[in-house]
Parts: C-alpha cells; structure tokens; sequence
C-alpha cells in the first residue's frame, strides 16, 4: 500500500502545472532552434542564389555586347574591359557588386542595362519609409533588415542615411499629393477635419465620390481652425480642378471656422451635415454626471427619427426640458446649429448611407492612423516636416481604405442632393 501511494503522489507531483510546463519547454526547445537555423539557412541560400544569378545576368549582358572572351569577331563595336565594384540595391540596403566592364570601340563606357534598371528602381526609399511607418525607428532601420551572409557585406543602412531615404521618400509622397488634379473626381461629399500636431492644427479634406469611394483631397497648416486656414484649403483643391457648380454634402465636426468657408465659397451649395457625436458630447460636457445617460438616449432617439420634422421637434422638447431644469448651458449648445445635425433626414437617405454620413468617423480613421504613425517623432523640424510625415500618413492610410459602406446605395445621395430638372410639355412650348 505504501509503495502504491507513494507512486500516485509521485505522479500527480509529476503532473502538476509546473511540472507539464518545464515538459513542454524541454520538448519545443529544439523545434524551435530547429526552425531558427532552417530559416537562417534557407535566407543565406536565397542570397547566395541571387548573387549568382546577378553574376550571370551581368556576364551575359556584356557577352552580348562584346562577344564571348578570347575569341576574334569581325565587326565588334565593343570589347571587355575588366571588372570594376558597383554599388546596388539588395533587401532593403545597398550592396557592393563586382561587374564586368565593357568598352565602346570609339572609347568610353557602356553601361549594362540591367545594372542601370536596378539603379533607377532603387527602392531603399521605399523600403525606409514602409519601416517608419511599422514603427521602427531610423537608428532601428538596420536591424529591422534580414541579416546577410558573411560574404556579403551591406551598406547605407546608418541613420543619416535612413533619414535621407526618408526624407526623399515623403517629398515625392507630398509633392504628388499636394499637386495632384481633381477635375476627374466625381465628388459628391467631403469629410472636413482638424488634427493638432506639433502645436500646429492640420486641416484635412477626404472627399466621397459618386461611387462610394474615399479619396483624400488636401491639407493645410495654420495655427488654429479659423476659417482663413479652411478657406485656403478649399481654394488650393478648386486651383486643382475641384468642381463648385454643384450642390456637395460636407460633413463637419461643427466649427465655425469651416462652416464660414464652405458657405463663403460655395454659398447655397454646401449642404452641411453637423457630426452628431460632436454635437452628443458637446451637450453631455454642460451636464451633470446624473443626466448624461438619460439625455444621450434622447438625442439619439431623435437621430434615428423617421423624418427631420420628427427629429427636431423631439429634440426641441428635450432643449425645453433642459431649459426648465436649470441646464441653460447644454440647452443652447443643443439648439446650435440644431437643423444641421438632421441633414442626412432631410434628404431622406437609405439607413446605412445615413449613418455614414451623419458623423466625422470615416476621416477620424484616417486621423487616428495618421497619428500613430507620428507618434514616434520626438523633435518636428518646421511645417515641411509636417507635411511631408502627414503625406506619407495619409498615403498609408489610402491604401487601406474601402469604399463606405452601403456604397450601392449612393445614387440615392446624388439624387437627393442633385435631383433632374423635369421639363413639361407646357416649358418646351414656352421655350420653342
């Protein structure tokens, strides 16, 4: 009995959580050392792979231009011409390679194609911009990359050099954004927005076109979101070809810096749509702790309205209720700008475009990406900068975008906004 019990005590010591843990780390250990080496081996056979292949490649190049070494041939233009080192691209940093070297008869060097291809499609740039963007950091940059074989000895991965890349990189990225046309664009709503970045308010247009899809627009630095900042945003995208002979639907947090602009530039066609979530929380600020919750579900109640009649008058009688008691604050923030917040009822648009369309959260996505990809600066270098990390942002963000949802149903919004004319028989007899 005794050998028995102290056998079950062995094996439930055995058993034990702890115990099955160092069990299992015993047995995974060499899995994954394992897999680490097959993995270090497998890379530093696909880079071995590659520079034979390049080696080829060069070889045959300059066997076409020159002919095959040591043999005589009537009518060579070219000759070899030794070898020479050449720096080029390879997995994220810069490579030195040794090339064959080819001579023109009438003197001077022919370049190998290939060897100019791989020059003008550097993407060290690229590659730099891809990693900040990740999060790494530029004095990061070099460990970030694949390791290299013992042969192969890599270079420009420093962070002056990172920084150069990247630099390079955002300009190209901020140049085409801030200069591209928008004559092609079929916008029927705009996303209007500020961000504060390095002291700085940053104002960003994300447009919506006809068939759902989001297409960032512009920027612009000011100090504040007044409506001179606002102002030379929309007119830098109407410089760019950005349409204003017909009516829009502009979606807006409700500062009154935008809202002067649009109605300064487009007048009656700006059909503005205050975020309703804005609006919710400005009222919720003026309130007691005790009536947010009851006054939230009323203001979304009458969101949800089955007309913008019925909205407003549920929401005037909550204004009332407010008013009688005591809360003159959040009464008058709720009466501000009251019909604007129930645009998308007035148009009567399907339920999913009118969720879409009744807040700012299609480009505040786009901010919070834009914002953690600046977070890691920790010293901005003036409005360029700005600018330049804001692009790269953007573009990062643009290409995660989908069309909105319910984009199937935008006709409704284009016919809402801009309905067709129907002549009578009576006008075209009038006309004649």
């Amino acid at each position: 009995m005794k050998k028995r019990a102290a056998s079950r005590r062995g094996m439930q010591e055995w058993m034990s959580p702890a115990a099955l843990t160092t069990v299992m780390q015993q047995m995974m250990l060499p899995l994954i050392v394992g897999v680490e080496a097959t993995k270090k081996g497998l890379l530093a056979f696909v880079q071995q792979m590659g520079m034979i292949a390049l080696q080829e490649l060069f070889a045959g190049e300059a066997t076409a231009m020159a002919g095959p070494k040591g043999k005589h041939l009537a009518g060579r233009t070219h000759h070899h011409w030794g070898t020479t080192k050449t720096t080029l691209p390879f997995g994220g940093r810069h490579i030195s390679v040794e090339r064959p070297r080819v001579r023109r008869k009438g003197g001077g060097e022919e370049v190998l194609p290939s060897v100019e291809a791989f020059r003008k499609a550097d993407p060290l740039s690229a590659r730099v911009a891809e990693q900040i963007v990740l999060g790494v950091s530029t004095r990061g940059y070099a460990r970030s990359l694949e390791p290299l074989v013992d042969d192969i000895v890599g270079r420009g991965t420093s962070k002056s050099n990172a920084s150069r890349a990247f630099v390079d990189k955002t300009t190209e990225k901020l140049t085409e954004f801030l200069t591209r046309r928008l004559d092609n664009v079929a916008l029927v709503a705009m996303f209007l927005d500020g961000i504060e970045l390095a002291g700085k308010t940053v104002i960003i247009a994300l447009g919506v076109t006809s068939d759902g899809t989001k297409v960032p627009l512009g920027l612009w630095l000011g100090a504040t979101e007044n409506h001179v900042v606002a102002t030379a945003l929309v007119q830098d995208m109407i410089e760019r070809g950005l349409r204003v002979d017909e009516p829009m639907l502009f979606v807006i947090d409700g500062g009154k810096g935008i809202h002067k602009a649009l109605c300064a530039v487009f007048g009656d066609r700006a059909v503005i749509q205050r975020c309703q979530v804005h609006k919710l929380r400005n009222v919720r600020e003026h309130l007691p702790e005790s009536r947010r919750s009851y006054v939230g579900r009323q203001m979304r109640d009458a969101y949800k309205s089955s007309s913008a009649p019925v909205g407003k008058k549920k929401l005037l009688q909550l204004a009332s209720w407010l008013a009688s008691n005591g809360e003159d604050a959040a009464a008058a923030s709720l009466r501000e700008g009251l019909d604007e917040t129930l645009t998308v009822l007035r148009l009567n648009l399907p339920a999913t475009l009118r969720r879409v369309f009744s807040t700012t959260n299609a480009i505040e996505n786009m901010n919070g990406s834009l914002r953690r990809i600046c977070r890691n600066v920790k010293r901005w270098r003036g409005e360029k900068m700005i600018r330049r990390w804001l692009a790269l942002g953007i573009a990062e963000a643009q290409s995660k975008f989908r069309r909105v949802k319910g984009h199937h149903q935008m006709p409704a919004l284009v016919a809402a906004l801009r309905p067709t004319k129907v002549v009578t028989m009576d006008q075209k007899k009038k006309v004649a």
